[in-house]
This record gives structure tokens, C-alpha cells and sequence, in this order.
């Protein structure tokens, strides 16, 4: 399993455009959906060990946090033909064992992806009501086959902090995951 840490771009940067369907209700997805509420954007997939290790906590941080006035969306852009695992209709199924309630997004072109400069799975990047970065990185300190619970503690702060009217600490872990598995004629790395 590869290790690979998320980008850290800057904070402050603007939430990329993105109109993605959801894999659960079909229903097309736009960041403009979100306008004038805090946004969280979790790069996830269905195969990956360390996406796996967190499942259960990111149904609890989805349904906690949507009844608290953060949107939450999941985007899968791993190719479905190189990792058929991650196809849409695997997502569903992900999506019901787990009972996540936010939508779950098919990025079938990595286009999504690509403008996140997101790198591993899972990947988070939380918007404030502006839809200006405020955190990137770690969902905790846990990693799959490591005796730290799973608490989602650094993401719980960085939700918490916005929902309190303030800015997330500036010390901001990068998350670690395996790579985002991209198309043979992505110009991205693979």
C-alpha cells in the first residue's frame, strides 16, 4: 500500500467549480448548491485501506455536521477501468454499508480532482461559507493497522472552529492515503 500525502494548497484558496452526479440519488451536484454555507469536500474511494480504516467515523462526521449546517459531499475520481472497484455502482454500495448520508460524486473525468490538486484518498478540504479554503489534511492521527483509534479529531476542530465563527488552527497535518489512481492519459502523476 502507498503511502501518499495530500498537497496542502494554500489556505485561502477558492473552492473549484464542480458539477458531479451523485451516485445514490442520481441527482447532478454543484458547488453553487452549497453557496453561503461551509463546505466539506472529502476525495474518497471504495477500495483503499486507509479510506476503509475511516469509513464508520465519516458516516458519524456526515450526518453530525450536515444537521449543524455543513454541506458534506464524497467524490470518487479514481479510473473505474484500471480500479473497477471504484465504479458508481460500488460507490452505492459503499455508500449503503456505511449509511453515509452525504452524497457520494462520480468525477469520471478527474477534471474535479485535478483542480483540488487532490493527491490520496482520503483527501479533505473544508470551504467556509465564502467557499475559501480554511483546512486541509488529516482527518486524525490514525492510520490503518496503527492501535490509534479512528476520532477524527483534527477535521471535528477544523468543523468546529467554523461553526464557532472562528479560523482552524494554522497547523494543519497533511492527510495520508493511497494515490489517487489516475487515468494512463492524465498528465497528472501517477
Amino acid at each position: 500500500m502507498a503511502l501518499t500525502p495530500s498537497t496542502m494548497i494554500p489556505l485561502g484558496t477558492s473552492c473549484p467549480t464542480f458539477a458531479l452526479t451523485d451516485t445514490m440519488s442520481g441527482k447532478m451536484y454543484r458547488d453553487t448548491d452549497f453557496k453561503g454555507k461551509p463546505l466539506l469536500v472529502m476525495f474518497l474511494c471504495n477500495h483503499c485501506p486507509f479510506v476503509v480504516h475511516v469509513q464508520s467515523e465519516l458516516a458519524h462526521l456526515g450526518q453530525e455536521y450536515a444537521a449543524r449546517g455543513i454541506a458534506v459531499v464524497g467524490i470518487c475520481s479514481n479510473d473505474v477501468e484500471s480500479h473497477p472497484s471504484d465504479s458508481p455502482t460500488h460507490m452505492v454500495e459503499m455508500a449503503k454499508k456505511n449509511t453515509w448520508t452525504f452524497p457520494y460524486l462520480h468525477d469520471a473525468t478527474q477534471e474535479v480532482a485535478r483542480a483540488f490538486h487532490a493527491a490520496c484518498t482520503p483527501d479533505f478540504f473544508l470551504f467556509d461559507a465564502g467557499h475559501q479554503l480554511v483546512y486541509r489534511g488529516q482527518l486524525d492521527d490514525s492510520r490503518p493497522k496503527s492501535a490509534t483509534l479512528v476520532t477524527g479529531s483534527d477535521l471535528r476542530a477544523a468543523l468546529d472552529a467554523i461553526l464557532n465563527g472562528r479560523a482552524p488552527a494554522a497547523d494543519q497535518r497533511p492527510s495520508m492515503g493511497c494515490n489517487i489512481k489516475w487515468k494512463a492519459h492524465s498528465s497528472a502523476t501517477t
